[in-house]
């Protein structure tokens, strides 16, 4: 996904316009070429790509039926239009369910995948100085709804956490309880590789941020980093092995899958004494 700086924080709508331009450079076509089999204008086709502008849903269809692309730019215009996520998120809600492989990095939070609607709602009341419930269930359905893809063969998941992540009250002991059971279910069924970083581990090669690694059949591989209210997708190749790389030296300080349910499902009882 060739374009802007990896240092510059983009848009879904600039993300698009350089995935759009990724696209057609692979088939082989100029912006000419794309916009006469379209009926866009080449000026037009320009805008897009640059993210000054976003395609009306046609002309969304129409990209997809000239590049082959199986409906991909129309979903991804849509979800542009539903307002399910904040625009730093977008476009990496949109990548995650076009992904073959997802590798989480908790620092602080369960990966919102694999929240339980009840933790996802103290996560965003915490998060609101003066919320309306609403708005937060909002909120809830669509984070809740990214677990879909979860029922699926594809893609193969891993999930590791630092320690903090397994040991913060976040809803109250119960909740709490629900959470860690529903990530260590996932891990018994096989459906998610779960590893947790211990407290005694130290220094890490994670802890700076969390992260989340996304590998496609037909594209090259993205991270994704989040702080406060901000979001960016990493695409550049060679900062994007650096982040696999230091998955990779921290899942090697990590307990075994075994240890590390068994840990989970010791802190869920723990919880669910102090009810």
């Amino acid at each position: 996904m060739a374009g802007r700086s990896d240092d510059t924080q983009r848009s879904p709508q600039e993300f698009y316009g350089d995935e759009l331009a990724r696209r057609r450079g692979e088939a082989g076509l100029t912006q000419v070429q794309l916009s006469e089999m379209c009926v866009i204008s080449p000026q037009m086709i320009a805008h897009f790509e640059a993210g000054r502008r976003r395609p009306r849903v046609d002309d969304a269809r129409r990209l997809d039926q000239a590049l082959g692309t199986d409906g991909f730019f129309y979903r991804w215009r849509l979800s542009m239009d539903e307002g399910r996520y904040p625009d730093h998120f977008a476009a990496a809600a949109e990548l995650e369910a076009l992904a073959i492989t997802l590798r989480f990095y908790g620092a602080t939070l369960v990966p919102g995948i694999l929240q339980t609607s009840a933790y996802a709602r103290a996560v965003f009341v915490a998060g609101s100085a003066n919320y309306v419930p609403e708005a937060i269930e909002r909120s809830v359905a669509n984070r809740i709804a990214r677990a879909s893809i979860l029922a699926q063969a594809t893609p193969e998941v891993w999930a590791l956490f630092d320690e903090s992540v397994i040991r913060r009250t976040i809803g109250g002991p119960a909740v709490m309880a629900e959470q860690l059971r529903h990530i260590a279910d996932l891990g018994r069924g096989g459906r998610v590789r779960v590893h947790v970083l211990p407290f005694d581990v130290g220094a890490h090669s994670l802890l700076e941020s969390m992260v989340v690694l996304k590998r496609f059949t037909d594209a090259p591989p993205v991270a994704y980093v989040e702080g406060l209210k901000t979001g960016r997708l990493l695409d550049n190749p060679a900062v994007v092995e650096d982040c696999e790389s230091a998955y990779d030296l921290a899942l090697g300080d990590a307990l075994p899958i075994a240890a590390s349910l068994a840990l989970l499902e010791e802190a869920a009882k723990e919880f669910e004494r102090d009810q």
